[in-house]
């Protein structure tokens, strides 16, 4: 099966269990009523798991986007990068995109992820 980007608007019994591991920290119920035209969840999905995910925020022509996560068992395998640049294309109509710094990984591995994919760092996250 082929790996997809989805956007999520209602969670499964089975999204619930694989973003918990993806996001421990995140109140996964809470984060499912917050989903609306502006709070967004894009995940990715490869045999009917969600291996990783996003949350994107759109304000005006601007995406904010937050707890860019991939679970550790399926990193190094571009399914972070694919995740991120399939968000963007996805929602073409935004015209600047950041990346909150938002301190839940290794910072210079983060740095150089985003660097990777055509972001600039700045203070408190990353710019396209």
């Amino acid at each position: 099966m082929k790996l997809t980007i989805q956007r999520i608007t209602a969670l499964t019994p089975q999204d619930r269990l694989d973003l918990a591991k993806v996001w421990s920290q995140i109140d996964i119920s809470q984060l499912e009523a917050a989903l609306s035209e502006t709070q967004r969840l894009y995940a990715a999905r490869f045999n009917d798991r969600l291996l990783g995910g996003l949350q994107l925020e759109i304000c005006g022509t601007q995406g904010k986007i937050s707890h860019l996560t991939v679970r550790e068992v399926t990193r190094r395998r571009g399914v972070g990068q694919y995740l991120l640049e399939d968000t963007i294309a996805q929602n073409s109509a935004l015209a600047d995109w950041w990346v909150a710094d938002d301190g839940e990984d290794d910072q210079s591995v983060r740095a150089a992820f985003m660097q990777a994919c055509g972001f600039r760092a700045q203070a408190d996250g990353w710019v396209r």
